[in-house]
């Protein structure tokens, strides 16, 4: 269904790193809620240095669920470890117009995307959507009061420091246009946790429109995030960014590098 040698309309990018076990509901989920879309769209699989099946898993569900008269493409994509090089790389590969970050829990549900699209969001109107967590109609579902504390305490962190203005930039769903994406993302240098901080830093030293949109949010029982080890090195990271900044390397460059990507179906 439709001219796929024209670009997507969305690209979704998932990191996936020994994700064996919470992929294959994803991806089901994922390709049932794009299949219900009046548009071309794509999900970019980024496995990222993981030991286990991930790769197998993506795979397989290319062939037993995804159909050749489906309105969306999947690819899977290979990286070292890092979810920072993960979402570069499915960001300067994909082709969509809209390209949406996700996490492979999910715990920001597929379907909130519309909020991030035209005509929720009127095209032109922004060049980086951010779901949060904190703005008026946000709900929190499940999360301890305590990872909720030191989650506003690294925020007022990093307005101070980085991104002001910005109420939740640790998100894992986050909507960046084309044109925004290949000006961020050839300049982003960190690796782990702290790209979000990062890639947020650096559109609004370009004076990009970024946009908080509420969504609904589901703190998974399963996370990975540590969140004493994970604060103290993002707040690391965020003093990094800080000098990364002084020292110049996010002014724009002229020709971003686009790396190709590998078909799965």
């Amino acid at each position: 269904m439709g001219d796929f040698e024209q670009s997507p309309f969305l690209s979704i990018i998932i990191p996936a790193y020994n994700e064996e076990q919470r992929l294959p509901p994803t991806l089901v989920r994922v390709a049932d809620f794009l299949r219900r879309q009046p548009f071309r769209s794509e999900l970019l699989i980024v496995e990222n240095g993981s030991t286990d099946n991930t790769s197998a898993v993506v795979e397989r569900f290319c062939q037993e669920y995804v159909r050749p008269e489906d309105p969306f493409r999947v690819h899977l994509l290979h990286t070292g470890q890092g979810k920072g090089v993960a979402v570069k790389h499915g960001m300067l590969s994909a082709r969509g117009e809209y390209r949406v970050m996700s996490d492979a829990d999910l715990a920001v549900p597929i379907e909130e995307v519309t909020k991030f699209l035209p005509p929720v969001l009127p095209a032109r109107s922004f060049d980086v959507a951010i779901a949060s967590r904190e703005g008026k109609g946000a709900v929190r579902h499940g999360e301890p009061w305590i990872r909720h504390l030191m989650g506003r305490v690294f925020n007022f962190l990093v307005r101070t420091l980085a991104v002001p203005n910005v109420q939740d930039t640790q998100c894992g769903f986050k909507c960046f246009t084309r044109e925004a994406a290949l000006l961020v993302f050839p300049l982003q240098r960190i690796d782990g946790g702290g790209f979000d901080v990062e890639v947020l830093h650096i559109a609004a030293r370009h004076d990009l429109r970024m946009v908080e949109v509420p969504v609904e949010w589901y703190y998974g029982q399963n996370s990975r995030i540590r969140p004493i080890q994970n604060t103290i090195s993002m707040v690391a990271e965020l003093l990094h960014i800080r000098l990364n900044g002084r020292r110049g390397y996010y002014k724009q460059l002229e020709t971003p590098a686009v790396p190709g990507k590998q078909p799965v179906a």
